[in-house]
């Protein structure tokens, strides 16, 4: 019987060939909706099916019922069969494809009727598509460049998806009897921004109760394997976990070894091996005999080693070894740290509550000063402000500034938009007028390198801009950085003082942790901010710390962890 990830993957492909066939939004929307909706069931449609409710799952009406009820009972659908029949079904694979929407793809396959991605590809290398209408040697070579970006996608997960699973999971298990301790373990644990299948380890005398909460927690679909330890299991998603039962006496080794990386897991082995031990995910032993040394806590395994306990996140081997040896770690920023949130949205473009209502939900989290960066005009899409509306958004600014007080900082700002030319949105006189100018890049991302680099430099080089919005224009897992010199990008940083952002939607983590560990050594500036959109938005500000955090950041690195005057203090100065 067919589960509630066939079922998605079944409505996700009725919608994508309907959009191919050019059949009217909302049938498409629909479609899409029950497959979202499939996905995050906390059981299987088939539990609705039986007791007669497939209506109740949100999304799902009498067609897409009727529907549903077809597939379980024979595993097919005559509609989408038909469907089939009219588009090609290997058509939906070239929506993944970056660039390559639904028209464009009818009309390649009706023009030169190919269906397969390799038949694309090798088109567009023959110089086939330019030719064909609304296409030239641009459009061919953007189509190239997406088939390219398509083969390198891992297919893990985002950190945004990983993470908060992963905490439900052991927030289950932690009630399983005997359960000491459970944490996860791997990329997850030293949260990078995607991660592979979720690690997590359990510290409990006895590991029956565990691994029988494993295999009935909410939402598995499959149950891979499940052994005295060790139990596997896949959710309804396609999400895959390992969970591992150690003692509570081994629990520190397992978890140090678990975590990683492999990199740095040989430095400690090789440190180990110095002091006459060999160390494993059970213990430390000695190599001419003698009592094993077990350790319940991580603490416990750095000390034997002669060495502070190291951050999760920076263990993959990038000096943080030695600068534990040297006692020279950072004391990295934490999420109590963020006092200020300088890329916010409301009403005005495209938020979805009041610059006052967003005001006192960040106040509510402790923030002190909130900067509104509601979209310039030419970013169409957002309902961009004017000239005009900004002076409106002022004046209502000083209207809530009045009702909040001392609450609360409010900052009347602008994200605005770099444009394919590379101008700004506004004039200078205009920027000048504002309290903070956040400038991001939002289209025109594929321009070539030194194009786009301009860009960027252009806006960089501005005097009014004080930071630069997710500044490779990322989208994990969709969509890849822009093709940015990011070595002309940090020394142009460098030079101007301007702030580069880490945007903490799991969606962008942008920048990512490499180059903000570059930006702090050439003395970047660098804002974390949750580009909210919503209230629960304000909760995002914990990935962009996680990123900050690997980038070894410290609370100085950051303005958004500066005190208010001090930030004002550097806003004023880059004004004048």
């Amino acid at each position: 019987m067919m589960n509630n990830r066939q079922l998605a993957d079944t409505f996700t492909l009725i919608a994508n060939l309907l959009e191919i066939k050019g059949e009217i939004i909302y049938k498409t929307l629909a479609y899409r909706k029950a497959s979202e909706s499939l996905m995050g069931l906390g059981r299987q449609a088939s539990d609705y099916w039986k007791e007669g409710k497939l209506e109740d799952i949100p999304g799902v009406g009498k067609a897409i019922s009727e529907k549903i009820d077809e597939l379980l009972k024979t595993g097919k659908l005559e509609f989408l069969e038909k469907l089939k029949k009219e588009v090609p079904e290997e058509l939906a694979g070239w929506l993944a494809v970056p660039g390559l929407g639904p028209k464009k793809i009818a009309m390649i396959w009706k023009e030169l009727n190919i269906t397969a991605l390799a038949d694309l590809e090798a088109a567009a290398k023959n110089g086939q598509l330019r030719d064909l209408p609304g296409m030239g040697a641009k459009s061919e070579s953007a189509i190239l460049e997406g088939i390219a970006s398509l083969s390198r996608r891992s297919g893990r997960i985002p950190l945004g998806r990983a993470y908060p699973l992963a905490q439900e999971i052991i927030a289950t298990l932690k009630k399983a009897k005997g359960v000491v301790d459970a944490a996860p373990a791997g990329s997850l644990r030293r949260m990078r921004s995607t991660v592979g299948d979720l690690d997590i380890l359990v510290a409990a005398k006895e590991s029956a109760p565990v691994m029988e909460a494993v295999v009935n927690l909410p939402g598995v679909n499959r149950v891979l394997g499940k052994g005295e330890t060790k139990s596997s299991i896949e959710f309804t998603d396609g999400v895959r976990a390992q969970v591992w039962v150690h003692p509570p006496e081994k629990f520190g080794t397992a978890l140090q070894y678990a975590t990683g990386s492999k990199d740095h897991n040989v430095q400690l082995r090789q440190l180990a091996l110095d002091k006459g031990l060999s160390l494993s995910e059970h213990s430390f032993a000695r190599v001419k005999g003698g009592k094993e040394i077990f350790c319940a806590t991580e603490e416990e395994v750095y000390k034997t080693l002669g060495l502070p306990w190291i951050p999760p996140e920076l263990r993959e081997d990038r000096g943080e070894v030695q600068a534990a040896k040297q006692n020279k770690l950072p004391k990295l920023i934490e999420l109590k740290d963020i006092k200020a949130d300088l890329q916010v949205h409301s009403t005005w473009s495209d938020g979805k509550l009041s610059m006052l209502e967003m005001a006192r939900a960040a106040a509510k989290q402790g923030i002190k000063v909130i900067a509104f960066t509601d979209h310039s005009v030419s970013l169409g899409v957002t309902q961009g402000l004017s000239m005009d509306d900004h002076k409106k958004q002022a004046a209502e600014i000083k209207k809530i500034q009045k009702q909040l007080g001392d609450e609360i900082l409010v900052l009347h700002a602008s994200e605005v938009e770099i444009k394919a030319d590379g101008s700004l949105d506004y004039p200078d006189e205009f920027l000048a007028s504002l309290d903070l100018v956040l400038a991001s890049m939002h289209t025109s991302l594929r321009q070539p390198r030194e194009k786009v680099t301009e860009r960027m430099l252009n806006a960089i080089r501005n005097p009014h801009v004080d930071i630069i919005g997710h500044p490779t224009g990322r989208l994990i897992p969709d969509r890849e950085p822009a093709d940015l010199d990011m070595d002309a990008v940090l020394q142009a940083a460098a030079e101007t003082g301007v702030a580069l952002e880490i945007n903490a939607h799991p969606s962008r983590l942008d920048l990512d942790d490499m180059y903000a560990r570059r930006a702090k050594e050439l003395g970047i500036p660098i804002s974390i901010n949750t580009d909210a959109h919503s209230e629960e938005d304000f909760d995002m500000r914990f990935y962009g710390v996680a990123i900050a955090r690997r980038a070894w950041l410290t609370k100085s690195d950051v303005i958004n962890a500066w005190s208010p005057k001090k930030l004002l203090d550097w806003l004023k100065k880059r004004g004048s």
